[in-house]
């Protein structure tokens, strides 16, 4: 039986911004299988078996109805952050509702670091940070950019620490290497997953998709239905994974 610490959840995958790259392929067509009743009763079974943190993602969790039903619920049980691309933070509601409806972070996604996003996205941090919410931003980062991903990560390491900036290597083409990485990040330890040295099943953690399905990445393939909406669901699902890389080459 596997020690799972960290779930992932996709409440969606619905997404206005519908980015070519989403691992999760989400679209303004996209679907939306998970009431928000059953995450909280399968979240909250998998804290009580273990699990202590989970992240909310998408889709875009902020277009999902009843996200906010689900921060209420999780967020005193465990340590809860959610992923977003940002876009739902440019209407002001949203910060009167995030103010009293609040996780312990939130992760805002930068997909093109040579443009404006870069300073979007830091007032966004800034202005989390000043509602009580801790900031962090997901940098993708593609082996044609690496320049300006450099320059991105400079700009935001001045307001946030390593801790709160991820970089998210591009699958699955223009895929950086360690090195390509560690120049991003002006040679200091920096955060990225694992994968990036060695593909292989992460030891605590699971990917739970849109469409009720698991796998220890959330990029690969052969996931596995959930039998029941709980952990001993989740841990027979995991059981009948067939590990993959998401990389066809290093299948060979």
């Amino acid at each position: 039986m596997n020690m799972i610490e960290q779930l992932s959840i996709d409440l969606s995958n619905y997404c206005t911004k519908q980015c070519p790259f989403c691992y999760n392929h989400s679209s303004r067509e996209g679907n939306i299988i998970w009431t928000p009743q059953e995450v909280i009763a399968f979240a909250s079974d998998c804290i009580a078996h273990g699990v202590k943190a989970i992240s909310l993602g998408g889709g875009e969790p902020f277009e999902y109805d009843g996200v906010l039903d689900i921060m209420d619920a999780l967020f005193p049980q465990c340590y809860l952050t959610v992923t977003t691309n940002g876009i739902p933070l440019g209407r002001s509601i949203l910060w009167e509702t995030l103010a009293a409806h609040k996780p312990d972070k939130i992760h805002i996604s930068l997909h093109n670091p040579g443009t404006l996003e870069c300073s979007m996205v830091l007032q966004k941090c800034i202005m989390l940070e000043k509602i009580g919410i801790k900031p962090g931003c997901n940098l993708l980062v593609a082996q044609s950019k690496l320049e300006d991903c450099a320059l991105a990560y400079e700009s935001l390491s001045r307001r946030l620490g390593p801790d709160q900036i991820i970089l998210v290597p591009m699958r699955f083409k223009e895929t950086p290497s360690p090195r390509d990485l560690s120049y991003v990040a002006g040679g200091k330890p920096f955060q990225s997953p694992s994968c990036i040295l060695s593909c292989h099943p992460p030891q605590k953690f699971v990917s739970v998709s849109w469409d009720k399905k698991v796998n220890f990445c959330s990029y690969a393939d052969d996931r596995q239905p959930l039998p029941s909406l709980d952990y001993q669901g989740l841990q027979q699902a995991l059981s009948q994974v067939q590990f993959k890389s998401c990389m066809p080459h290093e299948n060979r």
